[in-house]
């Protein structure tokens, strides 16, 4: 989870970075988009993988209550902030969506699973055998 944590955040840097030359009107810098991708397209799936582990990992390896903490509910707005920016960011790459139309939810979508992952792991340090 941290590895793709981790992976988001630097996606996360490229997108403010694209962001703020779009709003300056300035070029945007050649290899920032595919930066961005690059490490944007893995950390999706593996956030939503290990949001899946979870769950499952409560019920049949720990005799827990799937969903029966603060970290886990936050672990569920991670999964659908990000897993949603992700599915913005393949519409806006395949051309069904206008980047001037999907770019601020993304982004936004973006930010806000950033900062619930933040949270999300630092209240899953209390779970920690």
């Amino acid at each position: 989870m941290l590895f793709g944590l981790a992976l988001a955040a630097i996606a996360l840097r490229a997108g403010f970075r694209m962001r703020r030359l779009r709003t300056r009107g300035a070029k945007p810098e050649p290899g920032l988009l595919a930066a961005h991708l690059r490490v944007a397209r893995p950390a999706v799936p593996l956030l939503l993988v290990g949001f899946l582990g979870g769950p499952l990992s409560a019920l049949f390896l720990r005799d827990w209550t799937p969903f029966g903490s603060f970290h886990a509910w936050l672990g569920l707005a991670v999964a659908t902030f990000l897993g949603t920016a992700g599915w913005l960011g393949l519409r806006m790459q395949r051309g069904r969506l206008r980047r001037d139309r999907g770019a601020g939810l993304h982004g936004l979508l973006g930010t806000l699973g950033m900062l619930f992952g933040a949270l999300a792991a630092a209240a899953g340090m209390v779970l920690l055998p």
